[in-house]
């Protein structure tokens, strides 16, 4: 059993934190959210009294925070995370951030002689919290070694992607790729109901054709074809439009600075921010279905 600091109880890092109780670990955990305490002590979680509290006897720190901003705060922070982790523990970021903040915290720690990782994550708030999410992690070898076990208590596959900040890279490049084919199957799915074809007579064909991917077959943006996909809920968020303009964004930031074309990357970004300042930032990403259907009348 591991003594585990939980900084970050939100949506996702809640049931990742309960995950590990489950698995045995003690975890205690820290949220700038009261609510996101109380409601996480419900699964067995300490609370601490900040973020500080929850890393100072702990074999092992997990954040999970909304940016590299915040990342780089609890990092920093004079009475924060590295001014009580001990020497030994291991810390690991999970939130998903751009790279240099992700490569900045590894340097932090490295400076204090502490390992680290980052390993971003994939699943959503389901995979979150049916202990399935995939995790992509940056670190050196001996690093990930002693981290695998830990992660495995919440995810179902984890991926050694390299070096300091390598997590982080292969996250926004898959997330581009699901921003793009999710508003390739919503637009192919318009324009076949366009054309009179029933959604479930789309999904039969293309879920076993050629067009067959996870924005389908996983997360069907129409309801009826995928009991489980956010469509069948009025679009409750597993995973919200405002994180995939986000993540998009932090690709965009990368192919920037890499000097690499992206155009549907950059059209996703511009797409799904327009959703989001429309008011549908809350819904789930697949809702782009709606954006889709109002620029073509139906």
């Amino acid at each position: 059993m591991a003594i585990i600091g939980f900084i970050g109880l939100g949506n996702m890092g809640a049931p990742m934190a309960a995950n590990l109780v489950k698995a045995g670990h003690q975890v205690r955990g820290f949220d700038l959210s009261a609510t996101a305490c109380e409601a996480a002590r419900g699964s067995g979680i300490m609370i601490a009294e900040s973020a500080g509290d929850a890393a100072s006897t702990a074999d092992v720190v997990i954040t999970m925070l909304p940016a590299g901003k915040h990342v780089r705060a609890v990092y920093t922070d004079p009475a924060g995370l590295m001014a009580h982790v001990g020497r030994d523990a291991l810390v690991i970021d999970c939130s998903t951030i751009d790279v240099e903040s992700a490569r900045a915290a590894h340097e932090i720690a490295a400076t204090k002689g502490i390992r680290s990782l980052d390993a971003p994550v994939s699943g959503g708030v389901g995979g979150a919290t049916a202990g399935t999410l995939t995790f992509m992690v940056g670190a050196d070898a001996d690093a990930f070694a002693k981290g695998q076990p830990i992660l495995a208590c919440m995810g179902k596959k984890i991926v050694h992607c390299g070096g300091a900040g390598a997590g982080q890279s292969a996250k926004i490049c898959n997330n581009m790729i699901l921003g793009v084919s999710m508003i390739a199957v919503s637009e192919a799915f318009v324009l076949a109901e366009k054309l009179g074809l029933s959604h479930q007579a789309m999904f039969d064909v293309v879920s076993t054709a050629s067009g067959q991917c996870w924005s389908l077959t996983s997360y069907c943006p129409v309801p009826g074809p995928v009991p489980a996909s956010p469509a069948n809920s009025d679009y409750k968020p597993g995973f919200a439009a405002e994180l995939m303009s986000k993540d998009l964004t932090l690709s965009q930031q990368a192919a920037q600075a890499c000097g690499v074309d992206t155009a549907l990357g950059r059209h996703a970004a511009q797409l799904y921010e327009a959703f989001n300042a429309a008011g549908h930032a809350g819904l789930d990403f697949s809702a782009i279905v709606q954006d889709v259907r109002a620029r073509s009348g139906a």
